[in-house]
């Protein structure tokens, strides 16, 4: 029988087996459409892998207008659909802050597994070999999440420097 997570990038060069160490760990968690999956800002303690749906990443494009006002108008980043094997969450589990650096909605109804990073933790701590593949991949996905917003950022400055010099 096929791992219904042996696509999810997280987990490449896992056997079916190591991968079912990590299945006793997820939780299934549905939402619906429209629902805030997590806000940027706030502390997350875990990492979710979507099953089924479509979801929306936003980042507060906050701007000091005055001392006491600010503009927080919401910037769509990113769509994730389930057929990408998604993971999303992961920044906060790592971050010396350990808070939410964007805001995920439910652009759809959703199913996601969501693991801990006591659970993820834990589970490295007694699986070396398996720990190095899974955070390796993490560190993967996260370095290719980085070359992606620096590119977004570069094409942002070009247009803003083109637009300046006219």
């Amino acid at each position: 029988m096929r791992n219904r997570y042996e696509k999810f990038r997280i987990f490449n060069g896992l056997n079916e087996s190591q991968i079912n160490l990590f299945e006793e760990k997820i939780s299934i968690i549905k939402h619906s459409k429209n629902d805030v999956i997590f806000n940027e800002g706030e502390k997350g303690e875990t990492l979710f892998l979507l099953l089924d749906g479509e979801v929306e990443i936003t980042q507060a494009l906050t701007l000091e207008l005055s001392k006491a006002n600010f503009d927080t108008r919401e910037k769509s980043i990113l769509n994730l659909k389930s057929d990408e094997y998604p993971i999303f969450g992961e920044m906060s589990i790592f971050g010396t802050k350990e808070l939410r650096t964007a805001t995920v909605k439910a652009i759809s109804d959703c199913k996601m597994g969501e693991i801990s990073k006591f659970d993820l933790l834990q589970l490295c701590e007694n699986n070396n070999k398996i720990c190095y593949i899974v955070m390796s991949n993490i560190c993967s996905i996260i370095t290719d999440n980085l070359i992606n917003a620096n590119k977004n950022i570069l094409k942002l400055t070009t247009a803003f420097s083109l637009i300046l010099d006219k």
